[in-house]
C-alpha cells in the first residue's frame, strides 16, 4: 500500500488552534478506537499535549476484543494514564469519564482551595483522530445533540466550549490526523476501521487485509459468517473474496462483495476484533482466537 497523505486545510488549522488552547485546559480527553488503541493515537498529540494530564478513552469497545481491551487499559494505567473503555453510541462507560477527571484534578483543586481560590469547573479538551466517535461522545456528555455526527471522517470542523453540567467545561476540537502514514500497516488498520476516507484507497486492498487478519485470528467466526469450510479458509485472500462473492449471490461483482465484507467487518458482524497487539510483557500466554 502506498504512503497515504491526507491533511485537509481545516486539520492544519485545528492543530494550530489546539496548540494555542492547550494552555487553557486542566485535562485532555484523548479519544481512540478500542480496536486500535495505539494506531488511532495521533503521534503529534504528544508534542502538543506535553505534560498535561490526560485520560485515554477507548471508544467502540463493543466492536473490540474484550480481553485485548482490558489488556490495553492495564497497559495505559501502568504508564500512569487513566484509561476508560466506552461505547459512546449507547452511553456505556461515559459517566466514568467525569468521575475520573474529578479524581485526576482533585490534588490541583485542593492546592487552589488552600490558597483561598474558589472552586471552578474542570476545563477539559477532547481530541482525537477523525471518526473515532468524538461527536457522539460529546453529545452523550452534554446530553444534547450539540456536535454533528456522521460515520465518515472530518465532520467536526470548528472548536467550541460546552458545559457538562456544573463540573466540567469541555473544549471540543476537530479530529486531527497526521499528515502521512510512513508505516503502511498503520494505514491499513486505519482504513479497515474507517478512519481514512474510502475514496483515498483501493477498497479491495483494505478488504483483503481484513480477511487475512480474520483468517489468522478469528477463523471460526469468519467461517460461520460466510458458511465456509476449513478447506475454504486455506484459500488465498483474493480467492476467498471470490468465494464469498459467489456465496452471497454477487457472481462476478467483486466490488459489491468487497464493500459488503468491509462494512460487515467494521460493524462487528463477523467478530469483535482488535488490530493492535499489547506489548509482550502484558500479553504473554494470551490467545484470543475465535
Amino acid at each position: 500500500m502506498k504512503v497515504i497523505q491526507w491533511y485537509p486545510g481545516h486539520m492544519a488549522k485545528a492543530r494550530r488552534q489546539v496548540s494555542e488552547k492547550i494552555k487553557l485546559v486542566d485535562v485532555v480527553f484523548e479519544l481512540v478506537d478500542a480496536r486500535l488503541p495505539v494506531s488511532s493515537r495521533n503521534p503529534i498529540l504528544d508534542e502538543i499535549i506535553q505534560h498535561k494530564p490526560r485520560i485515554i478513552i477507548l471508544n467502540k469497545s463493543d466492536l473490540a476484543d474484550k480481553q485485548a481491551t482490558q489488556q490495553w487499559v492495564e497497559y495505559f494505567e501502568a504508564a500512569g494514564i487513566p484509561a476508560i473503555p466506552i461505547v459512546a453510541q449507547e452511553g456505556k462507560g461515559v459517566k466514568e469519564i467525569t468521575a475520573r477527571a474529578k479524581q485526576l484534578m482533585q490534588p490541583k483543586f485542593d492546592r487552589m482551595a488552600e490558597k483561598g481560590m474558589k472552586p471552578r469547573p474542570i476545563r477539559a479538551m477532547s481530541i482525537g483522530i477523525p471518526n473515532v466517535g468524538k461527536s457522539t461522545l460529546i453529545n452523550r456528555l452534554v446530553k444534547k445533540n450539540i456536535a454533528k455526527t456522521g460515520n465518515r471522517p472530518g465532520i467536526t470542523k470548528a472548536q467550541q466550549w460546552l458545559k457538562l453540567g456544573k463540573e466540567i467545561e469541555l473544549l471540543d476540537t476537530p479530529g486531527i490526523l497526521w499528515p502521512k502514514f510512513e508505516d503502511p500497516e498503520i494505514g491499513k488498520k486505519l482504513a479497515l476501521t474507517g478512519a481514512i476516507k474510502d475514496t483515498l484507497l483501493n477498497i479491495d486492498d483494505i478488504v483483503l487485509y481484513g480477511l487475512g487478519f480474520l483468517k489468522a485470528n478469528h477463523p471460526r467466526a469468519l467461517a460461520k459468517r460466510y458458511n465456509l469450510t476449513e478447506e475454504d479458509l486455506t484459500l488465498s485472500e483474493p480467492e476467498l473474496l471470490m468465494l464469498i462473492s459467489e456465496k452471497r449471490g454477487f457472481r462476478d461483482d467483486y466490488n459489491r462483495a468487497a464493500e459488503m465484507v468491509l462494512y460487515e467487518i467494521r460493524d462487528g458482524k463477523i467478530s469483535p476484533f482488535t488490530l493492535d497487539v499489547v506489548p509482550v510483557q502484558l500479553s504473554e500466554g494470551e490467545d484470543s482466537n475465535d
